[in-house]
């Protein structure tokens, strides 16, 4: 039976994160994709140039409409946009029971223009984060969560602990944002013990949304029966290998290659 896979995001209409990177990832994976979207971005690979929520009863009624018809194996968040949103996320994860719930604290775009209201941080971390499976932050985002600086690899472990104090079963901290000349470091915790996920740096700017493209594996991979630390190394993989396979699009950072195992250079 297909598995099924649902993303609740913000579109980017230059297609490579948010929505558009979450179906790309999830059809690169072999699983039905379905969407709600919760904000409109006008944005290319330099930047964002305009940004507008839904509102939050738009936003529970894509929900319902896709839950209560298609379902769902697992689900993730990403960008949200308001506190009224993510109570309004919050609310049909625990009336529909979700169980594979992963969440990508959004919070800035690679741009660096702000993807989420200063006042939904505290929705976020109190409504949404204590109903997860997984979540997926970066270093700056966990620095936004936890209200301090979290920079160095060091700084990793105690992090990993302090998020997962507040409620998800498992947290993957991303060390992408580690010193350049570092290896990249990811680091998984379930509450008892980390697994560390080390590689070389890709020697790139084309990395357009990851963060969108790794939280997405993991949950397609989850909808197809993974548990969390296969899910969380498979999508690792995958993501390594768009990274490494992405092409010069547009005139800024572009995105990584969600389907390159589908796809034959040209000569």
């Amino acid at each position: 039976m297909l598995k099924k896979a649902l993303t609740i995001a913000g579109s980017d209409s230059g297609g490579g994160a948010g929505i558009q990177a979450d179906l790309k990832t999830f059809m690169a994976l072999g699983v039905y994709g379905a969407s709600v979207i919760t904000a409109l971005t006008a944005q290319n690979t330099l930047g964002v140039r305009a940004v507008e929520l839904l509102t939050p009863a738009l936003v529970t009624a894509q929900i319902e409409a896709v839950l209560d018809d298609i379902g769902a194996d697992a689900v993730k968040t990403g960008m949200l946009g308001s506190a009224a949103i993510i109570e309004a996320v919050a609310a049909s994860v625990q009336r529909y029971q979700v169980q594979r719930l992963v969440i990508d604290p959004v919070m800035v775009a690679k741009s660096g223009d702000r993807l989420l209201a200063e006042d939904a941080v505290h929705a976020l971390r109190e409504r949404l984060l204590p109903l997860a499976l997984l979540i997926t932050p970066n270093l700056p985002e966990a620095g936004v969560l936890l209200g301090r600086r979290v920079v160095r690899e060091d700084d990793m472990e105690r992090a990993a602990r302090d998020l997962h104090a507040l409620g998800p079963r498992y947290v993957l901290l991303k060390g992408g944002h580690l010193p350049a000349d570092d290896d990249v470091v990811d680091l998984l915790y379930d509450g008892a013990r980390f697994h560390e996920l080390r590689s070389a740096r890709i020697p790139t700017r084309h990395t357009h949304g990851t963060g969108c493209t790794y939280s997405a594996a993991i949950a397609a991979l989850l909808a197809g029966g993974a548990l969390v630390e296969s899910a969380v190394h498979d999508a690792r993989d995958y993501l390594l290998g768009a990274i490494a396979h992405a092409e010069a699009i547009g005139g800024g950072q572009s995105p990584v290659h969600h389907l390159y195992r589908g796809c034959r250079s040209e000569s």
